[in-house]
């Protein structure tokens, strides 16, 4: 048994050392296994993470090359990593203005007579999905998620053929595209690229008429939940069964006939609350049920019961006043760029911020999956939601168009996440006439597909019609901070451009600030940079963050603060901790720090 045994391990060293189990094991692992929309769940789903082949397009002559009937491309790439990350297996870091995916799939035999959904978390930017060779759609858009019913196109138990075709121009100045560089070197706030895929893509099956979404309201005042449902089709005599739970316990129940948009009033009795102390969730379980009450669809998902809204100068939740401590978290992962390399690196991110006395984040020029929400969801931490605006033109109807429909599709997903608290379509904008209409559509359509929490039209900079009033501060010096930010006979507020809207006595945020810089151990590039100069020693550092943030909790029109930022991102080296997610500081002296609020906080005159 020893010999046999012996022998095994050294075949198994052999291989390993060869490399060809290496990539068979590689080849059958699937990475980012999880469910990808937590909020709402089926049972019958295939992750399509994991092997596929592709091939760069530099030509752009993919079609003329008959690219949409290939049975397989050359190279291969770990799906759902970007071509550029390290986690693809690929790291290629120039410009990739187009290219080709290819992978093989069986929809199983158990799924005859269901309503396939192909599911794309998202793909930068614009895609046009083939299957055996026949186009089924084409989509815009380099961060929200969008899907395929592609029922008619697939056999269930026979093989199909998918292929994907991408085009990312991201200097093309008419795409959102974020923090994206448009340079081949990453410099100053933009960092290496995102192409193609860079979210789980999945199948699931869904019965003919089945659920396709629902939008959740939390009533607290009223005590209930209200949904909005929207089905693949409706027939006379269907119904919609919501049930809540609380663990284990049905606590309401309700049905109503279905209909596409149609509320359904689900009151609780003594409902409990969600916020960051108390982050409870309910359980829900959607049924659609036919005349004869057969249940032919169910989706599980979850709700958490909280109000958000705005009395005066104050943004209030759940009826109580709430001093913001917000973190920039841009959401760059050094071996998966724009994608976490693992759900629990999702989690790891907010509980190193709530451990560094964060109570939320603002997610900074990054539209972040839907993982990351849950765990928010879970964890009680708040977030604003925010799209990646940058790359367009201020000035431009093509910029409009892609902008709009890009952030409309965003927040149709994620407007259900109870974490989620305010909106804020854009950052740092400079004003102009089409730039300004572009601001005010984006907020009015923001305000028509969610009603129930404000937007802070654009971060910093210039406002046309905002909820909330932000700006930016760098300062360094706190004396000359408290100088600038104290109201002045021509602004009652500290404003980053006189010629944007007035304020007008709306809850004003600092939601950027700090910056500082520290380097831990080597920089990580020759370019490496924070804002103002760095500190000399670990005290200073300490000093100069606590009389910042002193400043700023001890001015009285200010409701939050959004610090810069979580993570040292490649040469922006400012982060509370390195961009591989070590730690840079006391971690323990940093919440002490940051993790205060003004009612307890003493100003140097001893006014509370």
């Amino acid at each position: 048994m020893k010999t046999n045994q012996t022998l095994r391990i050294s075949m198994l060293l052999i291989l390993l050392t060869t490399g060809s189990l290496f990539n068979r094991i590689a080849a059958q692992e699937v990475p980012r296994p999880e469910y990808p929309r937590p909020q709402f769940e089926r049972a019958e789903w295939l992750n399509m993470n994991g092997q596929w082949s592709y091939t760069f397009d530099f030509g752009k002559s993919g079609l003329e090359k008959n690219f949409p009937d290939s049975q397989g491309f050359k190279d291969k790439i770990i799906v759902p990593f970007c071509p550029e990350s390290k986690l693809s297996g690929v790291g290629y870091t120039d410009f990739i203005e187009a290219m080709w995916y290819q992978r093989k799939f069986e929809v199983p035999a158990a799924w005859n007579g269901k309503r396939v959904i192909l599911h794309f978390g998202a793909v930068d930017y614009q895609s046009d999905l083939y299957l055996d060779g026949k186009l089924v759609g084409s989509h815009w858009g380099g961060t929200s998620s969008f899907s395929y019913d592609i029922t008619k196109y697939i056999t269930a138990g026979k093989q199909q053929n998918l292929v994907l075709s991408v085009k990312d121009n991201t200097r093309s100045g008419q795409q959102p595209g974020g923090k994206q560089c448009f340079g081949y070197k990453s410099e100053g706030c933009s960092y290496t690229r995102t192409t193609g895929i860079w979210q789980t893509v999945w199948l699931e099956a869904a019965a003919k008429n089945g659920l396709k979404d629902c939008f959740v309201l939390p009533d607290l005042d009223n005590a209930r939940f209200v949904f909005q449902p929207r089905f693949y089709g409706v027939e006379r005599g269907m119904k919609l069964r919501i049930k809540v739970l609380e663990g284990t316990k049905m606590v309401a129940q309700q049905e109503i006939a279905a209909a596409d948009n149609i509320p359904c009033n689900v009151n609780l009795k003594n409902p409990k609350t969600w916020s960051p102390e108390s982050p409870f969730l309910y359980d829900i379980i959607y049924q659609v049920v036919d005349k004869q009450n057969i249940v032919t669809d169910e989706v599980k998902g979850y709700a958490g019961m909280r109000k958000v809204h705005i009395e005066g100068n104050k943004l209030y939740l759940n009826n109580q006043p709430i001093f913001l401590r917000f973190v920039l978290d841009q959401g760059f992962y050094p071996d998966g760029i724009w994608t976490a390399p693992t759900d629990a690196a999702l989690k790891q991110d907010i509980q190193f911020s709530m451990d560094a006395g964060f109570n939320g984040a603002r997610l900074h020029q990054k539209v972040f999956e839907e993982r990351f929400h849950y765990w928010a969801d879970k964890l009680g931490y708040l977030t604003w939601g925010e799209s990646s605006s940058w790359g367009i033109s201020n000035n431009d109807i093509e910029s409009a168009r892609n902008f709009l429909s890009e952030w409309n599709e965003i927040v149709l997903r994620d407007r259900s996440y109870p974490s989620i608290i305010g909106w804020s379509p854009f950052n740092e904008t400079g004003g102009g006439v089409q730039h300004n209409r572009m601001v005010s559509d984006a907020v009015s359509t923001t305000k028509v597909i969610d009603p129930t929490r404000p937007v802070n039209d654009a971060s910093g900079y210039f406002h046309v019609m905002t909820d909330l009033y932000t700006a930016h501060n760098y300062e360094q010096n706190p004396e000359e901070l408290r100088k600038q930010l104290t109201p002045s006979k021509d602004s009652p507020v500290f404003n980053n451009n006189p010629k944007q809207a007035p304020y007008e006595g709306q809850p004003y945020f600092l939601d950027e600030y700090g910056g500082i810089k520290w380097v831990s151990g080597k920089a990580f590039a020759d370019n490496t940079w924070g804002y103002g100069d760095g500190p000399k020693t670990l005290d200073e550092y300490y000093d100069r963050l606590e009389k910042l943030t002193d400043v700023i909790l001890s001015t009285d029109y200010i409701s939050g603060y959004c610090y810069t930022q979580l993570t040292d991102v490649e040469q922006e080296q400012n982060g509370i901790y390195n961009y591989n997610r070590t730690k840079k500081f006391d971690m323990s002296r940093i919440k002490k720090i940051l993790g205060r609020d003004p009612a307890s906080f003493s100003s140097p005159k001893g006014k509370n």
